[in-house]
């Protein structure tokens, strides 16, 4: 791969380039290097990579580019396994396309189906979600697919495993056979393979590391011989130790992740926990507030774990062994991302070595075994794991938040029932003094209300200009809108 490559070498809208610098992407990762010119000539591809290695941003990259401003029709459809990774994505898109005017919608289960109705009644330029909510939609006829051009399937692997195949072959059926497709998982099983076989078309192969190949990652391994009942303390030993800056604690029950966070926050870990058990909204939440640095040990089952998307974390540790192999993978894949470096710290009980035997056949190497922590070395480390303990760092922005710092979105009391159709508010905001319309950004007119994004920092002079003048004769209440 170069090391010196440039996103500027891809021939890419000046808008789309902006926003990548904004966005903190100085280089293109390897996947991202072979991805992006593929799919920018329309190739498809089937991309084994694992987590953290940019894959997002390889399809985001070019599906900004290519999907077409003035088609009011979604162009792209991407199907994640779950809702987590739908925002996450969601999110992504629209940060990649913001100064373009990109409009993505996420569409899940658990949520209102008549306000995702809404939503998608209005300009989508790509929508992303999960394959059951998807087809809840095409069975309803409530989401258009007719001018998709554009299909990601995002950690088809993590489908599978969820039982979501069958439904993702109904999709892909739905859709027009004139389109480009683009299939990413961390790995291939056989019925991954025959799907990519069946519905595309002579697609190219690229395959970044394997699952044993430690030299295309930064991620040391390590494994602890443990009885089950001495885990809490080897975990207390071990974190104190290693002094994770950001850690994710893998747990096979509900019950366990709750015995555990409630062990690590009665020690006074900085500890919070993620399982299906909890509303989405909570889920949501506490992802957030790990992302942003709030607390710095995530406990979590691999249900709700998947498709988090989160750079900088340190460390992982396996409190239970995964019954699966490939979990093993995704959990460790959380860590070493994007070039940095990381530690997975495995527990295994003496009962668990089959399952043991399983994950290293699979991963190619053999575990390095370790020997827990002796209590001296403990009481040397303590007091710099109390140091940071206490020194709770400050909240960090997310790439979201920095390219969002001079945009400010306005609401406005009319839209579709007042006949107000976007080029009205793009017409009578650009004659303002000092604006053009690229100040203007995403512009979303709903039935009573409309939303318009302002860009480069030029909110407070639009507002304030705006309070005297009207849209197609209209004198409408503006004021910044809630976030």
């Amino acid at each position: 791969m170069n090391e010196q490559a440039s996103f500027s070498e891809y021939n890419l809208d000046p808008e789309i380039i902006r926003a990548l610098d904004t966005l903190g992407y100085k280089s293109p990762t390897p996947v991202q290097q072979q991805v992006i010119p593929q799919a920018l000539e329309g190739r498809d591809v089937t991309v084994k990579s694992r987590t953290g290695s940019g894959k997002t941003a390889a399809y985001g990259i070019p599906l900004c580019q290519l999907v077409e401003w003035e088609e009011s029709r979604p162009q792209a459809l991407i199907l994640t396994p779950t809702r987590e990774l739908a925002d996450q994505v969601k999110e992504d898109i629209m940060n990649i396309g913001r100064f373009k005017r990109i409009k993505a919608a996420a569409i899940y289960g658990k949520q209102p189906f008549d306000r995702q109705k809404r939503e998608l009644m209005q300009r989508n330029h790509v929508i992303v979600g999960t394959p059951g909510r998807v087809m809840d939609h095409i069975e309803k006829d409530t989401i258009d697919l007719e001018r998709i051009q554009y299909l990601v399937i995002d950690e088809a692997d993590e489908m599978l495993s969820m039982g979501f195949i069958e439904q993702l072959e109904k999709i892909i059926r739905e859709l027009p056979t004139e389109r480009v497709t683009m299939l990413f998982s961390a790995t291939l099983p056989q019925d991954v393979e025959r799907l990519c076989h069946r519905y595309m078309n002579d697609p190219v192969d690229i395959e970044i590391g394997s699952p044993g190949d430690k030299r295309q990652t930064q991620i040391e391994h390590r494994l602890y011989r443990v009885g089950e009942k001495a885990k809490p303390v080897l975990l207390q030993k071990v974190t104190v130790i290693e002094n994770p800056d950001s850690c994710m604690i893998f747990c096979r029950t509900k019950d366990n992740v709750d015995a555990v966070a409630l062990h690590l926050g009665r020690l006074g870990y900085p500890v919070n926990k993620i399982h299906g058990g909890m509303e989405q909204d909570d889920r949501n939440r506490v992802m957030n507030e790990f992302r942003t640095g709030k607390f710095r040990y995530l406990v979590a089952t691999d249900v709700a774990a998947r498709g988090i998307d989160i750079d900088r974390i340190t460390h992982v540790i396996n409190y239970d062994l995964p019954m699966e192999k490939e979990s093993y993978v995704h959990r460790t894949g959380r860590t070493g991302r994007a070039g940095q470096s990381g530690t997975a710290i495995t527990f295994a009980t003496p009962f668990e070595d089959k399952f043991l035997g399983q994950i290293e056949s699979y991963i190619g190497f053999e575990l390095p075994v370790a020997e827990a922590p002796s209590d001296y070395s403990v009481s040397e480390a303590q007091a710099s794991f109390d140091r940071k303990l206490r020194d709770r760092p400050a909240a960090k922005k997310t790439k979201g938040e920095e390219l969002n710092a001079d945009i400010m979105k306005l609401y406005f009391n009319g839209g579709k029932k007042k006949k107000l159709r976007p080029v009205d508010f793009v017409g009578t905001i650009a004659r303002i003094e000092g604006i053009t319309a690229e100040d203007i950004g995403i512009i979303s007119v709903q039935e009573t209300v409309t939303y318009v994004d302002i860009l480069n920092g030029k909110g407070a002079k639009v507002l304030k200009a705006m309070q005297e003048t009207t849209v197609k004769g209209k004198l409408l209440k503006v004021q910044k809108a809630r976030n």
